[in-house]
């Protein structure tokens, strides 16, 4: 009988849906230690990902499907999380077999704040209750030690018996960085293999532990390193940072295209800058114009995943290696990269599951 009514309470919960991968809860897994005992039912909706903003909405819709079922005196629902890995397009080997997820915050230039993007996203993703490291991949100007108020150097550990690196821990996020092997007047003069052979060694020579993201800044533009990743990793996808200029537009094509051809998806654009809150008025000030992120995504079908509007607590957060969400976590910043990390993550999800599909499709058709 009590098997009878769990096949019930599963078949009600076929029709609640993921709203952001559309297949229903049961059929991805979601639906876990389901119990009946004197009329309660009780089960753990086993979320992709900590950060996930439609909780409540999953949670509702399960409460409308049992609904429908006489007998159930009360209903206990609870939460978890088990992020999902989505590394299957790019590289020819993984490098990080213990990071789930791999995401390159790119732009087509520099000057757009993607260093400033990155930190912060990467301690937005703790903030939910995910594990993130950051990679400063931007050989020529490594900025991150900085902005993560980085002043110690990494140590040297042994791993089942090889010889690796540690990243520094800060803010909650392990922290790696070719700054930090540099002085800081030291010019990178260095041509594609030398490159190559230094990324090479932060990804594979580095202890990152278990980790559901690594948040890794690029150097702008469509160089050697974006080559680079595209051949030695394997990454999740690519978040686009813009600024709200229509000439934002001509960047995201060069970005969008170099992507394309290495096989990255991209799963996000934000836009930065996009407008100035005056201390003294409190009216909102266009500085660069607005919206031209925006238009971006639209017309290249990308996700627009919001808009970072300019304040002086995130430049002083910067310089004093403090990310705005450590410095001020109530700010109207820090909660906008709060939502920014979550549809992040969220994209990533769909990511995951596409990639699983197209696997399911292979196997099937092999």
């Amino acid at each position: 009988m009590e098997t009878n009514t769990q096949e019930q309470i599963l078949a009600a919960l076929r029709n609640v849906q993921d709203p952001e991968l559309h297949r229903d809860i049961v059929s991805l897994g979601m639906v876990k230690d389901l119990a009946i005992k004197n009329g309660t039912v009780s089960f753990t909706v086993e979320l992709t990902t900590p950060a996930c903003p439609l909780r409540e909405t999953i949670e509702t819709d399960c409460r409308k499907a049992l609904a429908q079922i006489s007998g159930i005196r009360a209903l206990e629902i609870s939460f978890d999380a088990q992020v999902r890995g989505s590394k299957a397009g790019a590289g020819q080997t993984d490098l990080l077999p213990t990071v789930k997820n791999v995401v390159l915050v790119a732009a087509g230039k520099g000057g757009v704040g993607k260093s400033t993007v990155a930190a912060n996203l990467a301690v937005a993703l703790t903030k939910h209750g995910a594990t993130a490291g950051l990679l400063d991949a931007d050989i020529y100007g490594p900025s991150v030690p900085i902005l993560m108020g980085v002043r110690s150097e990494p140590q040297k550990i042994e791993v089942d018996g090889v010889h690796k690196i540690a990243p520094v821990l800060a803010h909650g996020v392990p922290v790696m960085s070719i700054g930090f092997f540099l002085d800081a007047d030291q010019a990178v003069i260095w041509r594609g293999p030398m490159l190559g052979k230094a990324l090479h060694q932060l990804m594979a020579d580095v202890h990152w532990g278990d980790l559901d993201y690594l948040v890794v800044d690029m150097p702008p533009g469509t160089g050697d390193v974006q080559i680079t990743f595209s051949q030695q990793l394997k990454v999740s996808g690519a978040l686009l940072v813009a600024t709200p200029q229509d000439v934002a537009l001509a960047d995201v094509v060069r970005a969008k295209s170099m992507f394309d051809k290495v096989n990255i998806p991209i799963v996000g654009i934000v836009e930065n800058m996009s407008f100035f809150i005056c201390d003294g008025c409190g009216k909102s000030h266009e500085i660069f114009s607005r919206g031209g992120a925006a238009r971006a995504a639209e017309r290249f079908n990308i996700p627009y995943l919001g808009e970072i509007p300019i304040t002086p607590a995130l430049r002083e957060g910067g310089d004093k290696g403090s990310p705005i969400l450590i410095l001020e976590p109530n700010s109207l910043v820090s909660k906008t990269f709060l939502d920014i990390a979550a549809k992040l993550a969220g994209q990533l999800s769909i990511a995951s599951e596409r990639a699983r599909r197209a696997q399911g499709l292979k196997i099937v058709s092999s």
